[in-house]
């Protein structure tokens, strides 16, 4: 069984944005739901940690990656780091309370997975969201670096996929104590200009996408949510019926021409190849003067945007556009 909607080396897939705006419309249906039911969707703390094999996976890391962040472990039993490793990773599960599922893949009974996955050696632990799959780290690592790694998972699914993770039932928490993590919480301000905006991409409306997010942008010129989507949106309508090969031939054929590499940069990024539009621009920018260089500085940055601020292909391609400008 091939995973599907998975991209290995964390490229930013534009094929997976409307996956994407879709997960977090379902966990939001998903929750709605679960309040309308009387919150009958809570699990025990045993439930955050789970054994999966190949059969499985399917229903039990893709799917479930719609609705919390799935941190996979790769194990065997002969493995001695693998031992100090695992029981950390449950305990912090159990500590996270719900805000991630734990996925134990024993390598010996599913070496197709271990394959698909790239893994090289154990323990490694990857991540799964919204159907993406990204690794996280490989070895026994340190507990402080691996609760930095959880956190800055559990932001980027809550803020990039609205994934808010699993209500764990407060009676069966070691001590009680009502965790409050299961309260619903409140609909915002601009919830029905963003599902307005993920309908419009469901039909192929690219434009009405785009209003939507500028609508909220408007009001909220802020709010990251639509600031994301109205980047993604807007280079998947500029990029809407080009034909590949004469737009990389013309990048190629005429290196001078401004418009021919920003084009050429649109599709790289859209077909996953991050860096080769990041270089593409800035090597323009070095070839460039005036309105030209400032065109495509600007295209540049809204490529930033897309991909995500925090990432390292972003911090780096913004130091060599600051040395490529000064």
């Amino acid at each position: 069984m091939q995973p599907r909607n998975m991209s290995m080396s964390g490229v930013v897939d534009l094929a997976a944005v409307k996956a994407a705006q879709e997960a977090k419309t379902k966990a939001e249906q998903a929750r709605a739901e679960a309040a309308r039911q009387g919150g009958g969707g809570a699990v025990s703390p045993a439930d955050l940690v789970i054994d999966v094999d190949e059969a499985g996976f399917e229903s039990d890391i893709l799917q479930r990656s719609t609705e919390v962040p799935v941190v996979i472990d790769f194990w065997a039993e002969w493995c001695e780091p693998c031992k100090q490793l695992s029981p950390v990773l449950e305990r912090l599960a159990v500590e996270y309370n719900g805000r991630f599922l734990l996925a134990k893949i024993d390598v010996d009974a599913n070496q197709m997975l271990m394959q698909q996955f790239g893994v090289q050696g154990i323990p490694a632990v990857f991540a799964v969201v919204a159907g993406q799959a990204l690794p996280l780290f490989q070895g026994a690592a340190g507990e402080t670096q691996i609760r930095q790694t959880l956190d800055q998972l559990v932001q980027v699914a809550e803020e990039r996929f609205g994934l808010t993770g699993l209500t764990v039932d407060p009676d069966a928490v070691p001590g009680g104590g009502g965790a409050a993590s299961g309260a619903e919480a409140p609909v915002g301000p601009y919830d029905a200009l963003l599902e307005a905006a993920v309908r419009a991409l469901d039909a192929g409306d690219l434009g009405g996408a785009i209003q939507a997010y500028k609508n909220v942008l408007t009001d909220d010129p802020g709010n990251p949510e639509a600031q994301l989507g109205l980047a993604q949106a807007e280079l998947l309508q500029r990029v809407e019926g080009l034909d590949p090969q004469r737009v990389r031939a013309d990048a190629a054929g005429k290196p001078q021409d401004v418009e021919a590499q920003i084009t050429a940069a649109d599709l790289d990024l859209v077909g996953g190849h991050v860096e080769d539009a990041f270089g593409r621009l800035i090597e323009t920018v070095g070839r460039t003067a005036s309105d030209d260089r400032e065109a495509v500085r600007v295209r540049l940055l809204e490529l930033f945007e897309v991909v995500g601020a925090e990432d390292p292909r972003v911090i780096a391609a913004r130091r060599a556009l600051a040395r490529a400008l000064f």
